[in-house]
């Protein structure tokens, strides 16, 4: 357990540098993120370096005893780069060049870009990649921020065409993959085939979907440029990217393939303000963050990260990019960091040292003020190191674990599946069936009685784990269907979202129906699917159903567990698995995975609003985003020993302690 802060020294007069690094050391931080907007000091005219500032900058953080985070800063590429090579930016879907004059203003695809920031990328790493305080990398900044991911450049449009071509092999495989002979849409030769969009109406589904999936792999392509130059410049550094909350434009387990740990920025606040939430909803949790979405991401990131995952950016007040913009509670940036370690993280840093008194972050609170007095978070997070330090001397240094040691046998595994949200984007059939929103409902859900869940790729293996949870997963990967079949018939349970199985690679419906691939372990047929007003209900019995229903045929082996008001079958059950022909309301959603998790042989709990407890490395973790105290009682035979905190958890409180025999 660490914690850091994001520093930006060419920001601030060099002669507060030293102060500054004295000072974060005197409050516990141990790793200093740096540079990641720096390219236009770092190189100010083209192929001249201007290194000494940043020279002195690591050495001053390096003496003071703090471990750098470098940078490439290839997510602000330079105006005279702009000027040099136009080329480089992204092109929106309405034919509008992006402009410079903020960030992110470039084509993933571009010859251009990939040669000049593979240029900074070794220049920086020939320059740092061994010096004594630089200790872990970090490439760019978060990838897919204010949706720079599909673009529709000249240089995408061309990969976009030989991606298929690799994909596909020919035009007249695409052609039956796709079934463009619907509206007279065949292809005779790749070249023909444009970017789905300005159409007159919706463009081809299949089309689509292949769009997305090549811009995500352009993401992965040039993220691993960046990887490989560190890796052959600046050996044995662990190397990571911050990527962001529910920014779904590309697949993040593929950019963390190529990485040793995914870090992610939190921000609960901000992220609730911008999410699907109801008004009821953002106010009541309006100074704290909803108690699971910062959860939710952090068992995304650790579920991704070879390395215990990080949290790079962590929110230490008030944001200045949501619609509103509350200020936290007291205690919950101490809470939020707390909750991180609780689900596995090595490293959380606060975004950012001290508040900027200009530019378009000039309303972000740092840990200081812009007049360098330590804020609310700066003080929550001297807090926070005191209690690691304390934490460590009463328990030792194991206190963080990679999700790769941790025992399955207690937790609940869900699958999380980027590819899905894009295929419910382009083919909704109902307009707010949103595939992030049921998948959190399924994994809230799960923590309110009191499990600990692992969020793993549909690729993951699944050994070990007593109960798997799949939100609507409308392409089944043939080796899940593979798993699940053997697994079921081990007395795993299994529980199965609806759409799940709808289609197939080519977003086509399956030749027998759905489930599809799954028929083995489901054997019913999906004949016909409706999508309901936001403002409908079904009676279900045990509670009702929402957004969307799926109208099953049952096998004569398969138990029927609920039902709609016109007797369809609502839940079904087939031995060890689940399907939900629907999407219930939580308290149904709720008793429905209690019931699973009883049959798993989980120990479950019914925790009041916004208490949340996590199980790692031995130590019990309770953080109360709630309005009330919550009190812990021992289990019988049982004796807590206290780290940190004590029984009575008041709200925006945090206790730590480990279980012993009576």
């Amino acid at each position: 357990m660490h914690i850091g802060v994001c520093y930006y020294p060419e920001h601030w007069p060099e002669s507060i540098w030293r102060e500054d690094a004295a000072r974060m050391k005197t409050l516990g931080v141990e790793r200093v993120r740096i540079a990641e907007f720096a390219w236009s000091r770092i190189e100010p005219v083209p192929g001249e370096y201007d290194w000494g500032w940043l020279d002195r900058a690591v050495d001053v953080l390096g003496e003071a005893g703090l471990q750098v985070v470098m940078c490439t800063p290839t997510a602000t590429p330079p105006k005279w780069l702009v000027d040099q090579h136009p080329d480089i930016l992204a092109i929106g879907a309405d034919g509008r060049t992006r402009a410079f004059g903020s960030r992110r203003h470039y084509d993933f695809s571009s010859p251009s870009y990939h040669k000049a920031a593979a240029k900074i990328c070794l220049a920086i790493a020939k320059r740092y990649g061994n010096h004594p305080a630089v200790a872990f990398w970090q490439t760019d900044n978060e990838y897919g921020c204010h949706h720079t991911v599909v673009n529709y450049s000249p240089a995408a449009i061309e990969g976009f065409r030989r991606w298929l071509k690799l994909r596909y092999g020919d035009i007249q495989t695409l052609n039956r993959a796709w079934g463009t002979v619907f509206w007279s849409m065949e292809y005779r030769n790749f070249d023909e085939i444009d970017p789905p969009i300005g159409t007159v109406t919706e463009a081809h589904p299949s089309h689509r979907l292949d769009y997305r999936r090549f811009a995500s792999d352009e993401v992965a392509r040039f993220n691993r440029m960046q990887v490989d130059i560190i890796r052959q410049v600046s050996p044995g550094r662990p190397i990571a990217h911050n990527f962001m909350q529910l920014f779904t434009e590309f697949d993040h387990y593929r950019v963390a393939d190529d990485l040793d740990i995914a870090a992610w920025d939190s921000y609960p606040l901000g992220a609730l303000e911008e999410q699907w939430f109801d008004p009821e909803v953002k106010a009541k949790w309006l100074r704290t963050g909803h108690p699971d979405l910062a959860a939710f991401n952090h068992d995304v990131y650790r579920g991704m990260s070879k390395l215990p995952f990080w949290v790079m950016e962590q929110q230490p007040g008030p944001v200045n990019w949501a619609n509103w913009n509350p200020a936290p509670l007291p205690g919950m940036v101490r809470l939020w960091s707390w909750e991180a370690f609780a689900h596995g993280a090595g490293c959380v840093s606060y975004f950012r040292w001290r508040q900027a008194p200009f530019a378009q972050e000039q309303m972000h609170a740092g840990l200081n003020t812009p007049d360098n007095l330590l804020d609310v978070g700066g003080n929550e997070a001297r807090q926070v190191a005191e209690e690691i330090r304390l934490l460590k001397q009463h328990v030792g240094t194991a206190v963080v674990t990679p999700m790769s040691q941790q025992s399955r046998a207690h937790r609940v595994a869900l699958i999380w599946d980027y590819e899905s949200k894009w295929l419910f984007e382009i083919h909704p059939q109902g307009q707010d069936f949103h595939y992030p929103r049921f998948a959190f409902e399924y994994y809230s859900a799960l923590r309110s009685l009191g499990l600990d869940v692992d969020i793993v790729p549909a690729n993951a293996k699944l050994d070990g784990y007593r109960m798997i949870v799949v939100p609507p997963l409308p392409i089944v990967p043939d080796d899940l269907a593979v798993q699940l079949t053997r697994l079921a018939a081990t007395q795993v349970e299994v529980v199965i979202g609806p759409r799940t199985g709808s289609k197939t690679v080519n977003l086509t419906i399956p030749a027998a129906l759905p489930p599809g691939n799954l028929t083995s372990i489901l054997p019913i047929r999906v004949w016909r699917v409706e999508s309901l007003r936001p403002n409908v209900t079904e009676p279900v019995d045990g509670g009702s159903a929402r957004h969307w229903r799926d109208f099953v045929e049952a096998g004569a082996d398969v138990d029927v567990d609920a039902r709609f008001s016109d007797g369809l079958p609502a839940v079904l059950r087939y031995g060890h698995v689940r399907y939900f022909a629907s999407l219930f309301d939580p308290s149904l959603t709720q008793s429905l995975f209690q019931q699973a998790a009883t049959t798993a042989g989980l120990t479950t709990m019914h925790l009041p609003e916004g208490v949340r407890v996590s199980e790692l490395a031995g130590l019990t973790y309770i953080v109360n985003y709630g309005h009330v105290p919550y009190d812990i009682v021992p289990a019988a035979g049982e004796i807590h020993d206290f780290v940190i905190g004590e029984r009575h958890v008041a709200p925006q409180q945090v206790a730590v302690f480990r279980r012993t025999p009576a």
